[in-house]
């Protein structure tokens, strides 16, 4: 490889850490002061014009339109995860006043204590939303509303953390999300009574992998507690997702006509997810689901020259999303030692065209121009988290 993973990984941890963890979004264009002040915040198609132009710009207008640094829940809970991973790696040897591995369990905690400020109240259970109005065609979401997206990967990084300190709080604040998930979240039957859940308590769409990603953290949890209502709704909700994949394994992102796009890191996201729930429970009545959705996302989605495909039919625009959910699902499903020359060639062609000298990765690269924005959400918690997966599981 042109760069080491270990380098790479070194020179983004050390840019993440200097900004503190707080930055921008590709999301986050409603925050800017100067559009909260005017009348278009108001309309809807205004709303959603002015994200989509943050979003796409390759330039970065946030500076200039007052758009302000912050925590993003989700982000943080994937630099948790990642933390804990390089704890598993610590060498016990002291260097200095304090060994590796005391270090990262200082990070751990101050983390977990950053979550627990991030919460959004007034629901049935522990929660976590974005820091940004978001208006996206199915619904909006005012800042900090709470999804069943941000808060399962919190609830997994809060488990994570909790492995390794074993604070009962941590667990406790795990089940919690269990009842926002169970309590607050809308779901759509089927004929059967298997359902979905709804992406946030405010809609009512259905998500396949937002809906996964529910299941999972009610089967992790349900690991621990073998409170049975969690395997049991943890079931029901994987079943309805797994009647929609089609026969050649793919998943479209939803159900309603403008969702029926496929593309690589929501597919990666539901593999993951109903293999957690099959390790989890012990259930291994997916296993064809899973053998069938992951020959097509592992053949659909990368290149010969280890390019990371956003969508099933086309190369760009290279999100660096994809990349980051190809290690964790080849972790969660326990190929990455099988893929390793895959994953080495995609790491390889990313590192190289998708990192900046300062150390973040860019967002995205297209045909013609490249966003080179560093979103740290989107783009430096999720590589953060997937290169310390890597060095991990490969060292």
């Amino acid at each position: 490889m042109k760069k080491s993973v270990e380098e790479s990984f070194l020179a983004l941890k050390r840019y993440c850490e200097s900004e503190n963890y707080r930055g921008w979004d590709p999301y986050d264009g409603l925050n800017s002061r100067i559009f909260r002040a005017t009348p278009l915040n108001r309309w809807r198609l205004a709303r959603l014009a002015w994200i989509q132009l943050f979003k796409r710009s390759p330039i970065n207008l946030r500076k200039l339109l007052l758009v302000p640094r912050e925590y993003n829940a989700k982000g943080i809970g994937l630099f948790l995860s990642g933390y804990v991973n390089l704890y598993r790696m610590s060498i016990k040897s002291v260097k200095g006043e304090k060994s590796e591995s005391q270090k990262y369990l200082e990070k751990i905690n101050h983390l977990t204590e950053l979550l627990a400020d991030l919460r959004s109240g007034g629901y049935s259970g522990d929660c976590w939303g974005y820091n940004f109005d978001w208006q996206a065609k199915a619904f909006y979401q005012p800042k900090n509303t709470p999804t069943v997206v941000a808060t399962s990967f919190i609830g997994n990084a809060l488990l994570d953390a909790y492995e390794i300190t074993m604070d009962e709080s941590l667990l406790n604040s795990a089940r919690s999300a269990c009842d926002f998930i169970l309590k607050d979240l809308y779901r759509t039957y089927d004929t059967d009574g298997n359902f979905s859940f709804s992406y946030s308590p405010l809609d009512k769409t259905v998500v396949f992998n937002a809906s996964l990603l529910g299941s999972r953290l009610l089967s992790r949890v349900y690991s621990y507690t073998r409170d049975k209502e969690l395997a049991e709704e943890a079931k029901k909700s994987v079943i309805f997702s797994c009647k929609h994949q089609k026969d050649d394994g793919s998943w479209p992102y939803g159900t309603l006509p403008f969702h029926q796009w496929i593309d690589n890191f929501h597919t990666g996201y539901n593999l993951e997810c109903i293999a957690g729930y099959t390790k989890n429970t012990g259930d291994s009545g997916f296993e064809e689901t899973i053998r069938r959705g992951f020959e097509y996302y592992i053949h659909t989605f990368f290149t010969e020259d280890g390019i990371p495909k956003y969508y099933n039919n086309r190369i760009y625009p290279v999100d660096i999303h994809a990349p980051a959910q190809l290690i964790i699902t080849l972790s969660r499903l326990e190929r990455l030692d099988i893929y390793r020359d895959l994953s080495d060639r995609v790491l390889d062609w990313c590192i190289d065209k998708m990192q900046s000298d300062k150390g973040y990765f860019y967002y995205q690269v297209n045909s013609r121009y490249s966003s080179k924005i560093p979103y740290m959400r989107w783009a430096q918690a999720w590589m953060f988290y997937a290169l310390s997966e890597y060095l991990l599981k490969t060292k």
